[in-house]
């Protein structure tokens, strides 16, 4: 889904040769997150996405800075040219929370998962029953190595250690606002190894359970609606269909 702020403007006479021209005015001096330092001490955030140059039907005029706290809110005003040829103006917003990695642990041996459970609340805002999703492990890259992250991560929330961490696939998750793009990762998980019921960063204000579950039993709360996390349930369906769950290879004749 693309969101759209409002209405593309009609185009003008001859915009079929050239975008429109013009653009918002720049910000004051003085705003966080541009000439000083935002809450987490950044600045020049409104130069990201400025010279981007792979698609030439895009130009850029303007990234302004909405919101900075935790994540960034900028709204982006560019030419776009259609496929008629035509150009329009258009504006979006984008949410930039960073970069993040999730990993399915599984046993294969005792067919199990571990998954976490922990208070969502943007899903508990939008319709959850009570926000405490289940979930595969998952946390931002906070400038790592996806693969180095995720085994934090995984340490973090599960209190399990893994070291044969399999790259499956990258994906964005929410496209038409979100910049995220997700890494996410496979690794078995040594169930005789000392775990612990809870986890999480205590100063994070993290409070995770740590769910064991068998894989069948997972699969079902997929189809219920039990599992309603995008990232766990793409994991669980990988795990199905070419996964260390799925089917036997078959051998070329």
């Amino acid at each position: 889904m693309t969101e759209r702020l409002a209405p593309s403007p009609a185009p003008a006479p001859g915009s079929h040769d050239a975008p429109p021209h013009g653009a918002p005015p720049r910000p004051v001096p003085g705003t966080p997150g541009i000439d000083v330092p935002d809450p987490r001490g950044r600045t020049g955030l409104d130069r990201h996405g400025r010279d981007l140059t792979g698609n030439d039907r895009v130009r850029v005029l303007d990234v302004e800075v909405l919101a900075c706290d935790w994540s960034v809110l900028r709204r982006t005003t560019f030419d776009y040219r259609h496929s008629d040829g035509h150009w329009s103006r258009e504006l979006r917003e984008t949410y930039d929370r960073g970069d993040g990695a999730t990993i399915l642990l599984y046993d294969p041996d005792r067919r199990t998962v571990l998954l976490t459970r922990q208070f969502r609340l943007p899903a508990y805002v939008n319709g959850h029953p009570d926000g405490m999703l289940l979930e595969a492990a998952a946390g931002l890259l906070d400038g790592d190595d996806p693969r180095e992250a995720i085994r934090r991560e995984a340490a973090e929330e599960t209190g399990r250690a893994v070291h044969d961490v399999e790259h499956v696939f990258d994906a964005f998750m929410s496209p038409g606002s979100v910049t995220e793009r997700l890494s996410f990762f496979a690794a078995p998980y040594d169930a005789s190894a000392p775990g612990a019921d809870t986890a999480g960063v205590a100063a994070e204000g993290e409070d995770i359970a740590v769910v064991e579950l068998p894989f069948t039993e997972a699969l079902d709360l997929v189809r219920t609606g039990a599992i309603a996390d995008a990232k766990t349930i793409m994991l669980l369906q990988w795990a199905a269909l070419d996964g260390p769950f799925g089917p036997p290879a078959v051998s070329p004749r």
